[in-house]
């Protein structure tokens, strides 16, 4: 079983767009049946939606079944890549050039973990960015969200109509900041107590 993207074509016997379970997943789920494959199942990210290729042969259990593992493996791959400052700063870099022709430059762009209450933050007149150690093993595009939302600092401080705009040019602000406003709802809730034994 891998969780990588597959390096040749195969003839798919159907193509089935599934609502993922689990909020933590991408959005939509796309199950490949196979007749090519004997046993392999793998699954990969693609845009969107997570891919998983499974045999033709499998029954609709087995499916349910390699679904939820290969999301699962999929999550533990993405939460360990973890970006370094370097990596960081060289992101906000293509984000810049990408979103704003290049015209928002940091001086500085790094992890800090004295954050707890803000995803990220800019100091406009040192040209710095931070972004909380909380925001590690997040989807990249979340990430990429609090960047660009930074980066706009750099070219407009306040959170006014004009900044708003600059924002409308990262196609997944409305998605990223649903998906942030989701963690902060579960950290709220009350911890209920565990059955005795778990």
């Amino acid at each position: 079983m891998s969780a990588d993207r597959p390096h040749s074509a195969e003839s798919q016997q159907r193509s089935v767009i599934r609502h993922s379970p689990r909020p933590s997943a991408t959005s939509a789920v796309e199950v490949r049946r196979s007749a090519r494959r004997r046993r392999t199942v793998s699954a990969y990210r693609e845009g969107d939606r997570t891919i998983v290729l499974i045999p033709a042969r499998m029954s609709e259990a087995e499916e349910r079944r390699w679904v939820t593992v290969m999301l699962d493996k999929l999550a533990a791959q993405e939460s360990k890549r973890t970006l370094g400052d370097a990596e960081l700063a060289e992101r906000a870099e293509r984000l810049s050039e990408q979103y704003f022709d290049g015209r928002a430059r940091p001086t500085s762009v790094r992890w800090v973990t004295n954050q707890n209450t803000r995803w990220g933050s800019c100091t406009p007149a040192e040209g710095s960015i931070r972004l909380s150690h909380r925001l590690q093993g997040m989807p990249e595009y979340v990430v990429d969200y609090v960047l660009v939302h930074e980066l706009a600092h750099l070219l407009v401080p306040g959170h006014g109509p004009r900044f708003w705009r600059l924002l409308e040019a990262y196609p997944r602000t409305e998605r990223a900041r649903g998906y942030l406003e989701g963690v902060v709802a579960v950290e709220r809730l009350p911890h209920l107590p565990t059955a005795r034994g778990e």
